[in-house]
């Protein structure tokens, strides 16, 4: 569980990517610009055959692995049992992503996703040990930034099963990793760093063998310092797991908080130079955030086959639950947003595979819609099942019943809107990338430290910038494709796409003109922005997968362009929406009520309840550097 860092602490290693990143296209970016480019994903991009081959017979011989597995034991007892990790290990489940040469399986991001899938469809706190592992856990570091010996030294110990983990919280710093406590000071010979500080939400942390600690390196003559990534043995003396964590949902999930007291850390250790730290846990967090999309996608496919199975066999006046129109409306709804929900994660993932995009935007795109929709998506089945949703799997049992744990589901989705970046501040980091042309153009203006010169030169860029793009926007001229004919019943949503993208560019580019600088700060107006480019990024997925299945034939065909068709349908009616409270909206109000509020001008409406946590602790605990006065509860599987 790490935290995504602040759009204004992201900005600097966006800004050393931008020369190389942005030169490779990216199509949720051209979006909110006005620019669909439907050549970027359509025709839709597969991996070569003996790769999808490789990934099926992997998927097979997994889901398998995954029948004998009990979901149901691993909620009751709050821990995935050793015999589960170590059968995993065997099949080669933690080193799905690493390359083939180091020991791994080197399965593309698409097959990769689907073995979450059915992991987290067996219980989704064994997906989220292996997403941790694999996405921001040492392997995808090392991987990215690793030197050759690093590999060679780390990967195949990850591949054979050796659990990883990612350290970056802690407990006063959340998103704004520029305040980190931890500390990481070089002995005076350079071949080693003292490693001092504490990690909250350690998730894999309890078990882990090895580490990715982000630690604070003070400037020293050898050497600029500043936040440094380091891979850290778990043994090492003066590493405790103080706290194992325990949490609303995944019952199982190895999640502490972790002391580092005077840790010697190898300088070969370090992954990159000093300072790289931010820049190595955002392109770690970029690169492994679909991980989310794919266990939400496993989820709503879940919640659908229950759902149907479910309104099939209740019974109400005379009928099927499922035939009235008020929980028939539902399931429609958990159909087409599974539907969407696979083809997001699909399109992301094969763009990542392909290498050629710049898919910082979609990623993350993915990442905040379909947390948010999976999560719409258990809700209603909670409430389909009534009040045996609401009930545990092991009382349903007990009774007779089914054992179908849908309440525990809508407890593990809900994670998901918060870690790895909470949805507020995914929607602030893609406002940052998404819309940066009018933000930098607004921030140069009106910088406080910039010269008149230099804001004179700023003015003739924006001046550049909006001249050449503003006439287009408004005229509708210079987008890509604009008929869409190949499509058929499709083609109506592709043309709304395209034609609510100008919306959207427009309406971002009065926003700037009114708020100029200030723009940044208005957080509700520019998360309204985010939601309507992830309905339309989720929308194009949705058509072109539909449009790929449908060529390809065969029961899928006959039917995913209907499913895509409902899903626009019911997305239109939300983008209108968030079209219409872009400018009619109570956020003026809500800002002067959260003042008073916050003054504590209201405290009066507190009162007659009462609050028994009072007096329990702080709101945030001091964590004092040094040694452990607790027990190490670290345990390892192997």
């Amino acid at each position: 569980m790490v935290p995504e860092v602040s759009a204004r602490q992201s900005r600097e290693v966006a800004e050393q990517a931008r020369e190389t990143e942005w030169t490779r296209p990216s199509f949720a970016k051209g979006l909110y610009l006005g620019r669909v480019d439907l050549s970027l994903i359509h025709p839709y991009p597969r991996p070569p055959a003996d790769e999808a081959a490789r990934a099926d017979q992997f998927l097979a011989e997994l889901e398998r692995f995954c029948h004998t597995m009990d979901g149901r034991l691993v909620e009751r007892e709050a821990q995935v049992p050793d015999d589960y990790l170590k059968g995993m290990a065997e099949l080669g489940v933690f080193g799905m992503k690493v390359p083939r040469e180091y020991g791994g399986l080197g399965l593309s991001s698409s097959g990769y996703g689907r073995a979450l899938m059915l992991l987290g469809s067996v219980h989704p706190t064994i997906g989220a040990l292996v997403s941790a592992h694999q996405s921001i856990g040492v392997p995808e570091p090392v991987r990215l930034f690793g030197t050759e010996e690093q590999k060679r030294r780390f990967l195949p110990r990850c591949a054979a099963g050796a659990v990883t983990a990612f350290l970056l919280t802690e407990p006063d710093v959340g998103s704004d990793p520029a305040r980190l406590a931890a500390t990481a000071t070089p002995v005076a010979d350079g071949s080693s760093y003292v490693l001092d500080g504490v990690k909250l939400w350690t998730t894999n942390g309890v078990i882990a063998e090895l580490v990715v600690v982000m630690a604070a390196v003070p400037p020293h003559a050898g050497g600029r310092g500043g936040i440094t990534a380091f891979v850290v043995e778990t043994d090492s003396p003066g590493i405790t797991v103080e706290n194992r964590n325990s949490f609303m949902g995944l019952k199982g999930i190895e999640n502490g908080v972790t002391r580092f007291s005077a840790v010697q850390v190898p300088a070969e250790n370090r992954l990159g130079e000093e300072g790289q730290g931010l820049k190595i846990a955002l392109t770690t967090l970029n690169a492994g955030r679909l991980s989310i999309p794919a266990l939400c996608a496993g989820a709503g496919k879940w919640c659908l086959k229950i759902g149907r199975e479910w309104s099939l066999a209740r019974v109400q006046w005379g009928q099927p639950v499922g035939r009235h129109e008020a929980v028939g409306s539902k399931l429609a709804f958990m159909a087409a947003t599974a539907f969407a929900l696979e083809s997001v994660f699909d399109l992301s993932a094969e763009l990542a595979d392909a290498g050629t995009k710049d898919i910082r935007i979609e990623a993350a795109l993915a990442k905040l819609w379909c947390s948010e929709m999976a999560w719409r998506i258990s809700d209603d089945l909670v409430q389909i099942r009534g009040g045996r949703g609401y009930e545990t799997a092991d009382s349903l049992a007990a009774r007779g019943e089914r054992a179908v744990p849908a309440e525990q589901v809508l407890r593990d989705l809900r994670i998901n809107r918060i870690f790895e970046g909470s949805s507020e501040i995914m929607r602030l980091l893609i406002a940052r990338e998404a819309v940066d042309a009018h933000l930098s153009a607004a921030g140069d203006l009106a910088s406080p430290d910039a010269d008149l010169g230099a804001k004179a030169k700023a003015a003739v860029a924006a001046s550049g910038f909006y001249a050449q793009w503003l006439p287009k926007l408004v005229a509708g001229k210079g987008t890509v494709p604009s008929s869409y004919g190949d499509f058929g019943p499709l083609a109506t949503h592709l043309r709304f796409v395209e034609r609510s993208s100008r919306r959207l560019a427009r309406q971002t580019f009065y926003g700037m003109s009114r708020w100029q600088a200030g723009l940044e700060h208005r957080q509700a107006f520019l998360g309204r922005i985010v939601d309507i480019g992830a309905e339309l990024y989720a929308m194009a997925a949705s058509c072109v997968r539909a449009q790929m299945l449908h060529e390809r034939g065969g029961a899928a065909g006959e039917s995913a362009v209907g499913l895509a068709d409902a899903f626009c349908r019911q997305a239109r009616q939300r983008v209108k929406v968030l079209f219409d409270s872009l400018w009619d909206n109570t956020d003026a109000s809500d800002r002067r009520l959260t003042d008073r509020l916050l003054d504590g001008d209201i405290r009066w409406l507190e009162a007659g309840v009462v609050d028994a946590s009072e007096g329990t602790g702080p709101w945030i605990a001091e964590w004092e550097p040094g040694p452990s006065t607790r027990p190490n509860l670290a345990r390892r599987y192997r």
